[in-house]
């Protein structure tokens, strides 16, 4: 059997094509090569046309192919992974009322924190694990405050998942993972969340009936298949959006593993197995993929970090745009850890929300003229980016999260052995590093769901590590020092 995976994303779709029996990747592809168009009305917002998603999904599927001679017909199940947040609505026809609100927009912000203020803050930790803050929900209500004519014709809400798997199979589901990540689900009682919902004046029909993260969950219509070239009995049986899918990706399931990226900005998703909250709110709480109601707790912890790999590819486009990332690497090296006393603070690309959603700017301190040089910029930039990522997975451990090892893609920054060895040393873990593609996850995770494999365990049997960091056994004093100074210091830079 064929799995195919799709990862839709706000800049494009990628697809890969998996061999179930080997687990081998087939074929990747990617489309379109330049980012997708977002609408901007005003200031802070984006939107994007559903349709286009499935557009670009239908012609990713025709590149993948089409250079190889494999069979489509042999796709007998698929996986989606989307980005996560966005509001898709549909009128009773099953049609796009209007254009998809997306993650990155921030319109509703003022809605959510007035449901925080009104339902109570401990109230809504408690139950939603979040403030209601910008999520699908809250998007929802904007459209029935400010566009009541359109909100009139919703009768059906998505995510862009679970619009992607309509357009497949005709048939309206989500997940409970999916419920979860719009601020729909209430996790005390294992079940939707009315206390929102009634606050919004919402209806809880709106929503569509839960089927399993791993499932049959409808098979394609005989059409789509045909249009495809699948064959006509492929079922669509995986959804999650994306930080859940990319940490099955890692395969991070179990309480303890942190899946992690740092690429342009910067992840870090921990698994947990109990009811927790982080009361500053730096954090938010999702079901993961394993997460089934009143049977196994699986959550994951999610932190984002924005000033991680922007702000060493500014250090290098600035200062050393002739040089490669290894030649930084080698001067970075040439200088002792703590880069002699030089701190620097990545936070430089807008509020942080782990800083109490301030805006710090990012910068350098203790620059001595007379002694230090351009490598000590190096050194501390990749060090105070690794202090960033041991600071939040520190604030992650007010949600529950007691982290035995990272799990990580190999992009850019874990390629990097200060980078990667700082983290291991200060946090005390082992970080494991992965060739891994959320499209490909989607596909194991459509295995998984098709009953090919029986347990996540035997779908990744075959995944390989492509290398090992180790927390070291010697005390790592100068590090250890730094990273006082580097905390000592944030904390004057955040206001009270």
């Amino acid at each position: 059997m064929l799995l195919i995976g799709y990862d839709i994303g706000s800049s494009s779709v990628k697809a890969s094509l998996v061999d179930s029996t080997t687990k081998k990747v087939l074929l990747n592809a990617q489309y379109p090569e330049r980012e997708m168009s977002m609408i901007s009305h005003q200031e802070g917002w984006a939107e994007q046309h559903p349709q286009d998603w499935w557009s670009n999904l239908k012609k990713v599927t025709d590149k993948l192919f089409e250079s190889s001679e494999i069979d489509r017909k042999e796709v007998k199940a698929i996986g989606i992974a989307y980005q996560m947040h966005g509001l898709v609505v549909l009128d009773e026809q099953g049609e796009v009322v209007r254009p998809s609100i997306i993650w990155c927009d921030s319109r509703a912000v003022s809605i959510g924190e007035d449901a925080l203020e009104a339902i109570g803050k401990e109230n809504c930790l408690a139950s939603m694990l979040n403030s209601p803050g910008n999520f699908t929900a809250s998007k929802l209500k904007w459209v029935k405050e400010n566009e009541p004519a359109n909100f009139d014709k919703i009768k059906n809400v998505l995510l862009p998942g679970d619009f992607i798997a309509y357009k497949f199979t005709g048939k309206l589901h989500t997940t409970i993972s999916g419920l979860s990540e719009g601020i729909f689900w209430d996790f005390q009682k294992e079940k939707i969340n009315s206390t929102l919902l009634d606050y919004y004046g919402i209806g809880d029909q709106l929503l569509p009936p839960i089927v399993p993260t791993f499932s049959n969950q409808g098979k394609v219509k005989a059409e789509i298949a045909n249009e495809f070239g699948f064959s006509t009995d492929a079922i669509v049986s995986y959804r999650a959006g994306d930080q859940p899918n990319n940490a099955f990706t890692l395969n991070a399931i179990n309480p303890g593993e942190i899946a992690a990226t740092a690429g342009t900005s910067g992840v870090v998703y921990g698994i947990v197995d109990q009811l927790a909250y982080d009361r500053e709110s730096r954090v938010n709480t999702f079901a993961h993929v394993n997460h089934s109601a009143n049977i196994q707790r699986r959550l994951g912890v999610l932190l984002c970090i924005n000033g991680t790999g922007s702000a060493y590819s500014w250090l290098r486009n600035q200062l050393a745009a002739e040089s490669s990332y290894p030649d930084l690497e080698i001067k970075a090296s040439k200088v002792p850890a703590g880069a002699d006393g030089v701190l620097f603070f990545p936070f430089g690309n807008g509020a942080e929300r782990m800083l109490g959603n301030q805006q710090i700017g990012a910068q350098f301190q203790n620059l001595q003229f007379n002694r230090h040089g351009f490598s000590h910029l190096v050194r501390a930039c990749l060090e105070g980016i690794a202090f960033s990522f041991v600071y939040g997975i520190n604030c992650m451990k007010a949600s529950g999260v007691v982290p035995n090892i990272i799990k990580t893609g190999n992009d850019n920054l874990f390629q990097s052995l200060i980078f990667s060895q700082t983290i291991a040393d200060l946090a005390e873990v082992e970080i494991q590093v992965k060739e891994v593609s959320g499209s490909v996850g989607a596909a194991l995770g459509a295995g998984l769901g098709a009953n090919e494999f029986k347990t996540i365990e035997e779908a990744f049997s075959s995944e390989e590590i492509i290398k090992t960091y180790y927390p070291s056994t010697q005390k790592e004093s100068k590090k250890a020092e730094a990273y006082y100074n580097w905390q000592k210091t944030l904390n004057t830079l955040i206001k009270p």
